[in-house]
């Protein structure tokens, strides 16, 4: 039996909206991943002198923000990956739809769709996962993804950069934008779902548990 792949090409709904591939987000979190963003938090109030200090050094209290800074990079990186993939299928769409060619749509018309105008339910949904800010996060790892190839670390970028790295990756999400412009794409007229990976394996299993009965 064939294993069902997702499916990558939009239909005409009784809404006349296009229904693009669901976009799947894989786990991005280590083991250490949650205590170095804690000790991250605390070493930035005990620097602020919200928090004394006792006997923690200037030194190490430092290098624990840059370890905080580097993890939440590199989460940023691997949610990026899954955009990026994300986007491919989207383009592959278009390639495939003279009606969606003629509209001049590219890359960052569906990143503008998903990081301005998300659909309803998709913003519902990562509320409910408890995602406050997903433009920001969606945003902030199209834009580092447009840079690192693999994910950094404290060795492959400066301090500086790691320590106010949201400013950056808001800048590189807007060159990247600026550097290949498209056509809107909007709500009324896309449509597509938001999965967690193991969601979405659980929907595959149920579908070949159907087919396998049948």
């Amino acid at each position: 039996m064939t294993n069902p792949e997702p499916s990558s090409s939009p239909r005409r709904s009784v809404t006349r909206r296009w229904e693009l591939p669901p976009l799947i987000l894989h786990p991005f979190a280590d083991k250490r991943g949650p205590d170095t963003l804690v000790e991250c938090s605390r070493a930035q109030l005990m620097l602020a002198g919200v928090l004394p200090m006792g006997d923690c050094k200037r030194e190490v209290l430092e290098k624990r923000v840059i370890d905080g800074r580097v993890c939440e990079v590199r989460m940023l990186y691997y949610v990026g990956l899954d955009l990026n993939r994300w986007l491919d299928q989207c383009s592959e769409v278009i390639a495939r739809e003279e009606k969606l060619r003629e509209a001049g749509l590219s890359k960052t018309s569906f990143a503008s769709l998903l990081v301005s105008e998300a659909p309803a339910h998709i913003h519902a949904k990562l509320q409910g996962w408890g995602v406050a800010d997903y433009k920001s996060l969606f945003s902030r790892a199209i834009g580092l993804n447009a840079v690192f190839a693999c994910p950094p670390g404290a060795d492959v970028a400066q301090a500086e950069f790691l320590l106010d790295y949201h400013r950056y990756a808001d800048k590189l999400f807007l060159c990247w934008k600026e550097n290949q412009p498209g056509g809107p794409a909007t709500p009324d007229e896309f449509t597509f779902e938001l999965y967690a990976s193991g969601e979405y394996s659980r929907i595959l299993e149920n579908q070949w548990e159907i087919q396998g009965d049948g």
